[in-house]
């Protein structure tokens, strides 16, 4: 079975014609059916599936990896051209209300800048939107698989220290419990797509091998959230990519440079830069 990845959102573009963007979109097309992970920050998903001739009413189904805007923000433009009833799978803490803490330099002072859904659920399903909020994995159909809630296991992954939940008057850390990807099950192992890996790349692996049990992973393509990862992180990350046999490596948003050149010195042609306008088969 081939899987096909279009990659309609992300911070660079490509390709001539295509917009980048803050952000992140892929659209995975595997055992005849096409679902969209995530929808970008704004507006480009639909100017990228212009540049690329995609239909985006062939989309069956949304999963949303995380309740953050450069993932949620384009949900509303999305619905208004797609014109359908929609399924998107979510997890339920999708919701809550999200911060990002902004620490000024040379200075003590702390302010927290919203960085969550920028629409309300009743707006969404307004348009179509029908949500199905679950922390477990679901099959949505024989080959694609959520991750649902992915279990931190491995000591040199930690979810952001910046990253906040508002209660009340109150901020508290987010441990991003809603943080997921999508896997596709092939002949030659799995394909996990990264929306943007809060809780860990090697959490989200191991969880994806759990949950098909399917040990070899083919390909890991998405947001790795390697953009903080300092040396000791890189190292044990690299060890885990080279013991599960992973053949491709593409890399987006969340990634950051420094991250991109030590994987890319690493793998060298089972690396590559995964762009907006990126389409890959595997």
């Amino acid at each position: 079975m081939q899987v096909r990845l279009t990659t309609l959102c992300e911070n660079a573009a490509g390709e001539i014609g295509f917009t980048g963007e803050w952000g992140l979109s892929i659209l995975v097309e595997a055992g005849g059916e096409a679902v969209l992970l995530d929808a970008g920050f704004s507006d480009s998903i639909m100017r990228n599936a212009l540049a690329g001739g995609v239909d985006l009413g062939k989309v069956s189904k949304i999963v949303i990896s995380h309740g953050h805007m450069d993932h949620t923000g384009g949900l509303r433009l999305l619905l208004q051209v797609m014109r359908k009833k929609v399924d998107i799978y979510a997890h339920p803490e999708m919701w809550g209300g999200k911060y990002a803490r902004i620490s000024q330099p040379g200075s003590k002072d702390t302010s927290y800048r919203y960085v969550g859904v920028p629409f309300c659920r009743e707006e969404l399903e307004g348009l179509g939107a029908s949500f199905i909020f679950t922390k477990e994995p679901v099959w949505l159909n024989d080959y694609v698989v959520t991750t649902g809630e992915v279990p931190m296991v491995t000591s040199f992954e930690k979810v952001d220290d910046n990253m906040y939940v508002r209660d009340g008057d109150s901020f508290l850390p987010d441990t991003m419990p809603d943080d997921q990807s999508l896997i596709v099950k092939t002949d030659k192992g799995l394909v996990v797509v990264l929306g943007c890996a809060h809780r860990g790349m090697v959490n989200t692996m191991l969880h994806a091998q759990k949950i098909t049990g399917t040990e070899k992973i083919h390909a890991v393509v998405g947001g790795t959230h390697l953009i903080r990862a300092g040396e000791q992180q890189l190292r044990e990350t690299i060890a885990a990519l080279r013991k599960m046999g992973v053949e491709k490596i593409g890399v987006s948003h969340c990634t950051g440079l420094p991250a991109a050149s030590v994987l890319a010195r690493e793998f060298g042609d089972r690396f590559f830069f995964n762009n907006a306008g990126s389409v890959v088969e595997l």
